[in-house]
């Protein structure tokens, strides 16, 4: 376990990347007995420094979700991280490509919350029950640790590879749908690049926001109202390079677009 002094310079290297845009070595390279929950104390207190700066916690992001994630990564479990509001952007939107290092795309589903979820002991009818409505999301990955040679420690630290996310299509209620068969066809520059299906996602795209309440019950935290949840990707990250159009087609929950310039 990593000394608090060490935490905490990691912790200030992060939140100098997010304004330099300029990645900071690899951490698992520097301190190669870093563990997960090192990463964890790393992005609580990056979290910590960025509310002191009036950035305001608007909901959670879940990764890893997908077993072959699970796989690539050497790890059995989803990883999580935090969304402030100003990562929160609208359909069709303008995104600036280089106020994000190695961006990249994922097609989620986000969740957003009527009533608190606490664990421990959550259950997928819980979350059901909690949901206002559900609603398609794209991720936008970002990286504050260089890209080569990564582990699950980094990207945790960094905070779970969080850069922005772009909500748009048709909100459902939870209810209303089987949500295991959302499909979605995610195009680059009118190409299809990925598809997938959001069974992908732990079996049922509500597993992973279960799985979160009950895994931060034990630091008193819990899922409020009126936050958002993005559940986990159903398609690999998909690279986006300058003046790239990103277009998702939901079928009957609509689509999603943006634009990096």
């Amino acid at each position: 376990m990593l000394d608090e002094q060490t935490i905490t310079g990691i912790a200030d290297e992060l939140v100098e990347a997010g304004r330099t845009r300029i990645p900071v070595p690899r951490l698992t390279a520097r301190y190669p007995d870093m563990t997960v929950e090192d990463a964890y104390r790393v992005q609580t207190l990056w979290r910590q420094r960025c509310e002191a700066e009036g950035r305001r916690l608007a909901g959670r992001k879940i990764g890893l979700t997908s077993r072959a994630m699970q796989l690539a990564t050497g790890i059995t479990e989803p990883d999580y991280g935090v969304i402030f509001a100003d990562m929160v952007l609208e359909n069709g939107c303008t995104v600036q490509w280089d106020q994000y290092s190695f961006p990249r795309v994922e097609v989620e589903l986000a969740f957003v919350l009527k009533r608190d979820i606490a664990g421990p002991g959550a259950t997928i009818f819980d979350v059901l029950n909690a949901t206002e409505y559900v609603v398609p999301a794209l991720e936008i990955l970002d990286s504050r640790i260089e890209m080569a040679g990564r582990t699950i420690v980094d990207t945790i630290s960094d905070n779970a590879a969080m850069g922005a996310m772009v909500l748009g299509g048709n909100p459902v209620r939870p209810r209303d749908i089987d949500l295991r068969w959302v499909s979605a066809v995610l195009y680059r520059n009118q190409g299809i690049e990925e598809t997938g299906v959001a069974a992908g996602v732990l079996g049922h795209p509500a597993a992973g926001v279960y799985w979160l309440a009950n895994k931060i019950a034990p630091h008193g935290d819990g899922l409020k109202a009126g936050e958002i949840i993005l559940a986990g990707s159903f398609t690999r990250p998909m690279p986006v390079h300058r003046g790239d159009t990103v277009f998702a087609d939901y079928g009957k929950l609509g689509t999603i677009t943006c634009r990096f310039e």
